[in-house]
């Protein structure tokens, strides 16, 4: 379920906030090879089936990158800022990849809006995100992202 706000005044109002969890996605070899051709990494763990299944992980595995890559699909899930002029990814404060994404897992997203912060022209809002795998022990992906939108 998204959570909607209009403006900046409304956002501010969500610092501390749950924003819940966001659907579950499938993590395919196709989006995997996907991912490999349009960034150049085409490690074998992540792209040969045959060879991966012998490796440490039994299976073909996301890159991590694309795992945080997804993180933005599914925050926008979970909020829906509107009555701004311009929405742009800031940075990361913190990324850690604790567990495995194997091809066939299924992940989703849960967030919490950590701060707000007031910058010129907009705000600064701080995403404490755990990016779960179905059935996992470890997460796949904990994070901190910043984003900033303007009015």
């Amino acid at each position: 379920m998204s959570i909607t706000v209009n403006g900046l005044d409304e956002l501010k109002k969500l610092a501390g906030s749950d924003l819940g969890t966001s659907e579950w996605i499938e993590i395919t070899q196709d989006r995997i090879n996907t991912f490999a051709d349009a960034t150049g990494d085409h490690q074998w763990i992540h792209v040969d089936p045959d060879k991966a299944a012998e490796g440490p992980f039994g299976a073909p595995i996301a890159h991590g990158y694309l795992t945080l890559s997804l993180f933005i699909p599914l925050f926008t899930e979970l909020l829906d800022v509107q009555g701004v002029t311009t929405k742009v990814n800031y940075g990361l404060n913190k990324v850690r990849f604790p567990a495995p994404v194997k091809v066939g897992s299924w992940i989703r997203l849960v967030a919490k809006l950590a701060e707000v912060e007031e910058v010129p022209g907009g705000v600064q809002i701080a995403v404490e995100g755990t990016i779960e795998i179905e059935g996992g022990a470890k997460p796949a992906a904990v994070l901190t992202s910043l984003s900033r939108f303007y009015s």
